[in-house]
């Protein structure tokens, strides 16, 4: 089995189980954004907290998603959320684009890089809000 069938099978494995998916009770910050190309929905909540007293909400300690769409858009949302917990506010500003196709592992048609990068988006919304 080649590189590129695993992370097929790791994609639709995310698709058909995603990770962190569902509105929790007690979130900071959401976002929610469409793609209106081909239908895909993502919106992301997220939960701050400060690792040292007098510190600013500076750590993600909590990420989530709901939505709707195709494998790729639900797959990368369920990744990102993996992927960003725990981080900094100042570590998820340098997550990159290329830094979320990577994280998928296949190579993504520019007309599906708009599904791979909803997610990312979303996040950095939630990010501009707090």
């Amino acid at each position: 089995m080649d590189a590129q069938t695993l992370y097929r099978e790791e994609i639709l494995e995310h698709y058909r189980n995603p990770q962190n998916f569902g509105k929790p009770k007690n979130f900071d910050v959401s976002s929610k954004q469409s793609n209106p190309f081909c239908g895909d929905e993502i919106e992301i909540f997220v939960k701050f907290v400060s690792k040292s007293e007098g510190a600013k909400l500076d750590h993600l300690e909590g990420v989530s998603f709901e939505g709707k769409g195709c494998a790729v858009s639900m797959a990368a949302a369920s990744m990102l959320t993996e992927q960003v917990k725990g981080k900094t506010k100042k570590e998820l500003t340098k997550f990159s684009e290329q830094d979320m196709l990577g994280l998928l592992g296949i190579e993504v048609s520019e007309t599906r890089k708009k599904c791979a990068l909803l997610s990312l988006s979303v996040l950095r919304d939630c990010l501009g809000s707090v």
